[in-house]
């Protein structure tokens, strides 16, 4: 599927999402969002794993102050709850999402990139949030997404100052989980995508969707929650076969229904 917006590329398993907007180095405007929410809702079962790009020297610049510097309160909230709507999809579903990042990943950027699962940033990538500067606050879940893995007060301090962290940086607080040569990160998400496409289904579905949730909940809640999804996983048809292979010191093969 092919956007002038987005690359849409399917590959056996594994569907590629390529951010396409690099003379603004993609920066989110309406028509942007409502690609990645055609793509993402587009997936079948026959896709178990996503990788998550974007073309040019950044991954994304946020939003696009040409499109939303003059709007109406109401229309400022519709799309900030739109948003909501689009990267709560990628985040919440059975397909794990494996995302690359080079060059700024700013503001609006970052929220996207922290509805992705596993997130890898190239060298040269640095993160920021200038809302503040630019007198607008973040509306893509930034401060749900962003303030569990950093902290509340150090995104409050983030926001204020308009700090830029390195991909050191990120990498050492949580905003990245692998560190890449430069051009090296789609190699690598590559490798994790095939990982992770070959687990069991429900064991995807269930890491996607219940640690995020179970966080919320009381400790007794939380822990309740924990022992209905492992019954549900394990009660699964793919669960002999995993553990078998595991005992066998090998890993059990690509599976079809988790």
């Amino acid at each position: 599927m092919a956007h002038e917006l987005l690359n849409v590329r399917i590959d056996g398993a594994i569907a590629h999402v390529e951010l396409h907007r690099p003379e603004k180095r993609n920066a989110l405007n309406n028509a942007l969002i409502e690609a990645l929410h055609a793509a993402f809702a587009s997936f079948g079962d026959e896709v178990r794993a996503i990788t998550l790009s974007a073309s040019g020297a950044h991954f994304c610049a946020g939003l696009d102050l040409a499109e939303n510097s003059v709007r109406s309160s109401i229309e400022v909230l519709r799309t900030s709850q739109r948003w909501h709507q689009v990267f709560q999809r990628i985040q919440f579903s059975d397909k794990p999402v494996i995302a690359v990042m080079q060059g700024g990943v700013i503001g609006g950027g970052l929220e996207l990139a922290l509805a992705a699962h596993v997130r890898i940033a190239e060298v040269d990538a640095f993160f920021q949030l200038p809302e503040a500067q630019r007198g607008i606050f973040v509306g893509g879940g930034a401060s749900v997404r962003l303030a569990r893995v950093i902290g509340a007060d150090r995104m409050t301090e983030m926001m204020l100052t308009g700090r830029k962290y390195s991909a050191a940086d990120g990498h050492r607080l949580g905003l990245a989980h692998y560190l890449a040569e430069p051009g090296g990160g789609r190699q690598m998400a590559a490798e994790l995508v095939a990982q992770v496409a070959a687990n069991a289904r429900l064991s995807n579905w269930a890491a996607i969707n219940a640690v995020a949730r179970i966080q919320d909940m009381s400790m007794s809640e939380g822990l309740f929650t924990e022992s209905l999804t492992a019954a549900l996983t394990q009660s699964s048809q793919d669960a002999p076969e995993g553990m078998k292979a595991f005992l066998n010191g090998g890993r059990s093969p690509e599976r079809g229904q988790g």
